[in-house]
Formats: C-alpha cells, sequence, structure tokens
C-alpha cells in the first residue's frame, strides 16, 4: 500500500464523515449515507481488494460512529465491507466495457441499494421488527439516497479523476 494512496483514501472518508454528519434524519432517524458515495469513489479511484478492505472497515466504523439508527452501530460495520466487495466486483466485471463516466454513477446507484438492503436487514433483524418495515424504508430511505449518491458520483467522479490523472508524475523513459 502506498501512503499517498492511503491519504487520498483518508481524505475521501473525511470528506464523506462531514457529508454525512451533517446530512439530517428522514425518517425514524435514518439518513441518506453520503459517506458511501466517497467509498465507491475510492473503490473506483484504487480497485485493489486489500484497499477496499482497509477503506470498507474505516468507512463502517466512520458510519457506525455517526449514524442516529438504532441497530446501526452493528449495521453499518457489517453493510460496508459486503457492499464494498459486491461493488467492487461489479466494477471490475463491467469496467472495460462500460464508459467509467457511466458506469460509475450507475454502480454508485446499485451499490447504495447494496448497502441500503444489508443494513435495513441487520437493523430489522436486531430491532426484531422485519414484518412489513423493510419496503417502506427502502422506498422511503434507500431509494432516494440511491439518486442522491448517484447525482454525487456524476458530478464528483470527473473531478476526482482530473485530480488524480494530474497528481501522477508523467513517466520518462
Amino acid at each position: 500500500m502506498k501512503i499517498k494512496d492511503l491519504v487520498i483514501l483518508s481524505l475521501l472518508v473525511g470528506i464523506g464523515a462531514v457529508l454525512h454528519a451533517v446530512i439530517p434524519p428522514i425518517l425514524f432517524g435514518m439518513k441518506p449515507d453520503m459517506l458511501l458515495s466517497m467509498m465507491f469513489l475510492g473503490i473506483i479511484l484504487f480497485p485493489k481488494p486489500n484497499y477496499v478492505l482497509v477503506l470498507s472497515l474505516v468507512t463502517g466504523a466512520v458510519s457506525a460512529l455517526t449514524t442516529g439508527m438504532p441497530g446501526g452501530q452493528i449495521a453499518n460495520v457489517i453493510d460496508k465491507p459486503v457492499t464494498a466487495f459486491v461493488f467492487l466486483g461489479l466494477f471490475l466485471l463491467i469496467r472495460n466495457r462500460i464508459n467509467i463516466n457511466i458506469s460509475a454513477p450507475l454502480l454508485t446507484g446499485i451499490g447504495t441499494i447494496v448497502s441500503g438492503s444489508v443494513f435495513l436487514i441487520v437493523v430489522l433483524f436486531i430491532l426484531n421488527v422485519m414484518e412489513g418495515a423493510f419496503i417502506p424504508l427502502l422506498i422511503g430511505i434507500v431509494l432516494p439516497a440511491a439518486v442522491v449518491n448517484t447525482i454525487i458520483m456524476v458530478i464528483v467522479y470527473p473531478i476526482a479523476n482530473s485530480i488524480q490523472k494530474r497528481m501522477n508524475p508523467m513517466t520518462v523513459q
């Protein structure tokens, strides 16, 4: 692991933590997880399993510290690594087949739905309220979060990609 890469990933987590902290709860203490957008961006910029593992564990810990949902601490620690590796697998599967400017937002929406679904299943299991709560919460919280995260990725990915290209020094042969 390169220190420069870890610094960039930590900056993304920091930006995501601020976004995650300032977004107000929408329904029953739940709020869209904007930290996910930054985790997905980190995975796109550094699609290596060891980076993804570290990034997902740190993202899960930060999300757990800033959640307002009862049972959300455990759910965040579980859902972030699961989501990160599902996202990485999908990204590696399609990265050479679909333009990154299309696949990044598309995968962000899918990843947010995966994350929200895992999160809800864990929380609802912990709270023992599985009957009838999943679909309304999925529609009311997860799908709007997926739309917001997709829009964020449409805006942020080209900027981050441009910055990353400028940061890499040109090699002289």
